[in-house]
């Protein structure tokens, strides 16, 4: 499965908030096996999340968006997703009906609350009040990380891959030296390799099987100068 991360805000895109939903989305996505293509930050205007939403729509098994709902000026997120479908914001009876359970009556809420695209599939916010919805194979969940994350665990199931196994080799070496030796272990095992330098360079051995990806590690290691245990 291929997905894209689509997060949501002018708070993200001037530096005011860090983007830690992104972060998490990819790492929990990264565990079961899911290729993340893209992760795209949008500011909340109808015309740029509908733009987009819809190009990844197009390309990816699935697209998850995250931030800008509720019912103030700026939570614009829903109509986006909806405007890239061609659909209408109505009241969502289903959600209504839970946010009901959960004690908020039509007096409690802005009434936009509980509007969601036509025909989605509404997500219950076990963690806040704006529900989240699903749109096809789009996940329109919230900004705020606790119920983000929760609302993303509801529906983990949903999201499958190959799984990868991965082992890292801190190298004592400049990364210009390791080009040659990255070429030949990708020519002698069924790897990926990425190479992040600072101190030390840490080599990124990532493979579907863990034997192998074991067994290219121990080739690096053999082959280079390691940075010492303490």
């Amino acid at each position: 499965m291929n997905a894209a991360v689509v997060t949501v805000g002018d708070e993200l895109l001037v530096g005011d908030t860090e983007n830690t939903n992104a972060t998490w989305l990819c790492d929990r996505l990264d565990e079961r096996g899911v290729v993340v293509r893209r992760v795209t930050v949008v500011p909340d205007e109808v015309g740029e999340i509908a733009r987009v939403v819809n190009e990844y729509h197009a390309e990816y098994d699935a697209v998850v968006v995250t931030g800008g709902l509720g019912p103030t000026h700026d939570d614009v997120t829903m109509d986006g997703v909806a405007a890239a479908f061609g659909r209408e914001l109505e009241r969502n009876e289903e959600a209504a009906a839970w946010l009901a359970e959960r004690g908020y009556s039509a007096d409690d809420l802005a009434a936009e609350t509980t509007h969601l695209p036509v025909d989605c599939r509404p997500l219950a916010n076990e963690a806040g009040v704006a529900p989240g919805a699903v749109v096809e194979s789009v996940y329109v969940l919230p900004g705020v990380p606790r119920e983000m994350e929760a609302m993303f665990e509801s529906v983990a199931d949903e999201f499958e891959g190959t799984p990868t196994h991965t082992v890292t080799v801190d190298v004592d070496e400049p990364e210009s030296a390791l080009l040659d030796r990255f070429t030949e272990l990708q020519e002698a095992f069924d790897v990926s390799v990425g190479s992040y330098p600072g101190e030390s360079v840490r080599v990124k051995i990532t493979a579907t099987s863990a034997a192998e990806a074991e067994r290219a590690a121990e080739w690096v290691r053999e082959r280079s100068t390691l940075v010492e245990s303490e």
